[in-house]
């Protein structure tokens, strides 16, 4: 086990350097960058960042922050659209502070130099590095990712098993229909339908609208600290976990469902043993693997991702809108920082899922497979 998991982890290295690469290559021809967003500020237009820049422009390559100031006269022409009027010097400058001036497979290496020592930079727009943006925003996603998949395994597992322990009674009819209906319902809608009744939108105002604290929350008792935290997140995470809810319900009643029609379990009831003893002792450890491949997705969803709409919705800033900005906003040390962070997260966890393989099933080997 111990070379198998000495393999994976290096295979991590050159994974995660082709997924940089390919992000940094189609960022090299994306319309706008940093430098057009700057001249449509400093211009006074509403578009951001909208034109193609010749060569190509992105990455986190190390610029300073660019200095704000007012932007001299001059002739000639620029690639930059909406520059014309702006000194030339001023334009170049601006390149050189936000390290634009270097060749792209310059920029690239010190990326990837700087990311190995986990050196994020600074943010473009924000006058704070990286690392402590992502920091920021780290309690919200945590809440919301880690509360969300606790809830859609706690409830979804034991729920899948008695579907299928239960298949066609009527309590499996009526229990499919109300997964199939929470499946087809959109999270971000069916937050929107939450607010509208419990969150002062038209009827109840039962649960506050913004926020995972309430504005007094340093000065409350402990207990009251613990309610005012859950009074806070019910109603994102029951939006976040309706989706989850229903796919991991049906995909461990499958799973159940599928080992208990094989022979093994026939052969183990014959022994006399009862039906609990099969179940648990037999078939749970091999249904649930197709549970636990799912689990890598379901959690970098959930903790990324997947929380962009309810964060807008509920007012929360997290990782998925700090994202999301940062695309818009052409804040690249912030995008490519959340992809290195978060494709380093996903395959970790891809392996520890796999290790959880070894838990569940002993019988599994992986010393004996080619990685």
């Amino acid at each position: 086990m111990a070379a198998y998991i000495l393999r994976r982890l290096l295979l991590i290295v050159p994974t995660l350097f082709g997924m940089m690469l390919i992000s940094f290559v189609i960022i090299q021809f994306a319309p706008g960058g940093p430098v057009e967003r700057v001249i449509a500020q400093l211009s006074g237009t509403d578009v951001a960042a909208t034109a193609r820049i010749g060569g190509g422009q992105g990455g986190d390559f190390g610029g300073a922050r660019p200095q704000t100031g007012t932007a001299g006269e001059g002739g000639g022409t620029s690639r930059y659209r909406g520059a014309q009027g702006l000194d030339p010097e001023f334009i170049k400058k601006l390149e050189q502070q936000f390290g634009f001036d270097k060749p792209a497979y310059h920029r690239f290496g010190l990326m990837i130099w700087n990311y190995i020592r986990f050196d994020f930079g600074q943010s473009y727009f924000r006058d704070v590095s990286v690392i402590d943006l992502i920091i920021e925003k780290m309690p919200v996603s945590i809440t919301l990712g880690l509360w969300m998949t606790l809830l859609s395994y706690g409830i979804s597992i034991p729920l899948g098993i008695a579907k299928a322990v239960r298949d066609g009674s009527r309590f499996d009819i009526w229990t499919s229909g109300v997964i199939v209906i929470g499946y087809a319902i959109p999270g971000f809608l069916f937050a929107i339908l939450l607010v509208v009744l419990f969150a002062g939108g038209s009827y109840w105002d039962v649960f506050p609208l913004r926020g995972l604290t309430s504005e007094n929350f340093s000065l409350l008792p402990w207990y009251a600290k613990i309610l005012d935290y859950l009074w806070h997140i019910i109603l994102p995470i029951i939006s976040m976990a309706v989706g989850a809810f229903a796919t991991t319900s049906l995909l461990t009643k499958n799973s159940f469902l599928d080992e208990i029609r094989k022979h093994y379990v026939i052969t183990a009831r014959a022994k006399g043993l009862g039906e609990r003893e099969v179940l648990y002792g037999h078939v749970f450890r091999n249904a649930m693997l197709i549970v636990v491949a799912g689990f890598p997705g379901a959690f970098l969803g959930a903790f990324f991702a997947g929380a962009l709409l309810i964060e807008q919705i509920f007012s929360l800033d997290g990782l998925g809108l700090l994202s999301f900005e940062s695309v818009v906003n052409r804040d690249y040390p912030v995008v490519f920082a959340n992809l290195y962070i978060f494709g380093l997260l996903g395959l970790l966890i891809n392996l520890l899922s796999d290790l959880t393989y070894t838990w569940i099933d002993p019988r599994i080997d992986f010393e004996t497979r080619e990685v």
